[in-house]
């Protein structure tokens, strides 16, 4: 694997109140400027601060909100779903909205309702919890389809549709999704679509008892959240994604993503969309890394939380294709790492 970049230390101290544009924008091409590095590595090091003993689940969820890309949380209660989410906002100065997934929920909880006020003898739009930077969906596969279907168009097109009146969201955008256990009591399987919107599927798993012993000192956890500074203004965050975007993919690290979807495919759906996924979280984490470049570790270990979760037929286990992705992987050729 390569040598990952330490950003538990990063130090961003830029003047005024957030991250000058023209620094953002200085990025370009393999010449990764270290002023963009500093900022992801800023953003992962606050949500380390609070998700205790889970660094390679707080790299792969800076990873998503560096790309663009919408989180699936596949775990047990109490693990600190609710936290990253809340710290993934606040890192960023991003307003936070939260939907408790139940089977009454309707679509306009989701996106807001125009409400008359007689008074005034007109009707006012009150914004519903997916007009914010950063919602946490928890229980998503609670809401039945019909609701799912107001959410997905949100996920897929960063805007909602309610009274025949399209609103655009607010960017950045990102769902966090939380799932209960597959063929739980009041359920509804995601579809492939839906499944095909969240760029990675994460677990996050118990912490040690080093690390519960931390936080029942007072270390992290909810608790800490608060204390999270933002690392930029929210509405700088989709140019850094931009600058991320150009991060360089060389051809043979390009087709290796082909070769890795192609042999996937006899296993299940992967869309094109899969592909544009793995790649833009690879960008991230190559700049997470302080390269302007992806190389073929960057693929292998974005592989499984990309693409497993795709593969999985409706009703199944979102991660019971993992073990199929891994082997994949080992088996696949990769490409000279030796650079761009």
């Amino acid at each position: 694997m390569g040598k990952r970049r330490n950003c538990g230390k990063a130090s961003l101290k830029w003047g005024g109140n957030g991250v000058d544009k023209r620094a953002v924008s200085a990025a370009s091409g393999v010449e990764l400027d270290n002023r963009i590095v500093e900022v992801a590595c800023q953003i992962e090091a606050q949500l380390a601060s609070v998700l205790l003993g889970k660094p390679a689940q707080v790299r792969l969820a800076t990873a998503a909100l560096l790309a663009g890309e919408h989180l699936l949380l596949n775990d047990l209660p109490g693990v600190g779903k609710t936290t990253l989410a809340t710290a993934l906002a606040r890192a960023v100065g991003g307003s936070f909205g939260r939907v408790q997934g139940t089977p009454d929920l309707l679509p306009t909880d989701l996106t807001g309702a125009s409400i008359y006020h007689q008074a005034d003898d007109r009707w006012v739009f009150r914004p519903g919890p997916l007009l914010n930077n950063v919602v946490l969906v928890d229980e998503v596969n609670r809401i039945t389809p019909r609701t799912q279907s107001a959410l997905l168009q949100a996920m897929a097109e960063d805007r909602v549709t309610v009274d025949g009146i399209t609103r655009p969201l607010p960017l950045p955008f990102l769902v966090v999704g939380t799932m209960n256990p597959a063929g739980s009591v009041g359920t509804f399987a995601l579809t492939t679509g839906q499944l095909d919107r969240f760029g990675l599927s994460l677990g996050l798993g118990p912490v040690d008892r080093a690390t519960e012993r931390r936080l029942l000192r007072g270390d992290g956890g909810p608790a800490a959240v608060g204390a999270i500074e933002p690392v930029l203004p929210a509405d700088l965050l989709p140019e850094l994604q931009e600058v991320i975007a150009s991060v360089h993919v060389s051809d043979p690290v390009l087709d290796y993503v082909l070769d890795l979807c192609d042999s996937l495919r006899p296993a299940g759906h992967l869309s094109a969309r899969a592909a544009r996924s793995l790649l833009a979280l690879a960008r991230a984490l190559a700049t997470l890394d302080g390269r302007g470049f992806v190389i073929p570790d960057d693929i292998k270990s974005l592989a499984v939380p990309c693409l497993a979760h795709r593969l999985a037929p409706e009703g199944d286990h979102v991660d019971g294709r993992s073990p199929r992705v891994r082997s994949v992987v080992e088996e696949l050729p990769a490409p000279d790492a030796a650079g761009p």
